[in-house]
């Protein structure tokens, strides 16, 4: 399947930010081939400036989170819909961080996940266990309890993040082993054609190992999606 390279970043950055965006596309510029797709999720407040920036330029854009209502009186949050008019084309639902600051359930991150789908976007729907899980020997049985209850059902286009909470932005990053052996067990679990994504201190210098994994379709990239060179070295990992 043609691999997803997806930047995570966060609550980071400015206006000013386009200038690395730039950057990064002058790395990529002749080198950034059809066989691969890259997608950088900003913050909201940035969505409609790099959709028009880098729209043709062979980035898409996705959003961070989302409501599950089209609409309505929810001071502070945006609608899938809000996200597509601004110019996205993905939408992660179901973060840790989220799933873990603000206790979002899996039935919530399956209604997130359906609004995506109504907007015509696409979910990255993220599983994956804390390291008291995976110390319990439980973390099959949580990250196949999150799948079952975040995916919606139906035919409708989606892409699965398992990152491992234990290796977000700790520096710890599983055993090639392990990833293949967790990706091994969501692709089970889904349906066939269904891109899976590996999330978890990606960086440079394990990017090409991990990606070579089988059952491992992208990376979800944090902290090394914020520097164009880090990112496109990543980027050019993929295969």
């Amino acid at each position: 399947m043609k691999p997803l390279i997806a930047g995570n970043w966060k609550m980071n950055g400015l206006s000013s930010s386009v200038q690395e965006v730039e950057k990064l596309v002058g790395l990529l510029s002749g080198s950034a081939p059809d066989d691969r797709d890259i997608l950088i999720c900003p913050p909201a407040t940035l969505i409609g400036l790099f959709a028009t920036e880098f729209g043709d330029e062979g980035l898409a854009i996705g959003g961070q989170d989302c409501h599950a209502m089209p609409s309505g009186a929810h001071t502070g949050d945006i609608s899938a819909e809000m996200l597509a008019d601004a110019g996205a084309a993905f939408v992660i639902v179901g973060h840790s961080e989220r799933r873990a600051d603000h206790g979002e359930s899996d039935a919530l991150v399956r209604a997130k996940a359906q609004a995506a789908q109504r907007a015509g976007l696409t979910p990255i729907i993220c599983v994956g266990e804390t390291q008291a899980q995976r110390k319990a020997g439980r973390e099959k049985e949580i990250v196949g309890a999150q799948l079952e209850g975040s995916i919606p059902a139906g035919e409708g286009d989606y892409v699965v993040a398992y990152e491992p909470v234990w290796a977000i932005g700790t520096g710890l990053t599983p055993t090639a082993k392990d990833i293949a052996d967790m990706h091994s067990f969501i692709r089970s679990k889904i349906r066939e054609g269904v891109r899976i994504l590996y999330g978890g201190s990606v960086k440079p210098s394990n990017a090409k190992e991990i990606l070579a994994i089988a059952h491992v379709h992208g990376a979800l990239v944090g902290g090394a999606s914020l520097k164009a060179e880090d990112f496109a070295a990543i980027i050019q990992a993929a295969q």
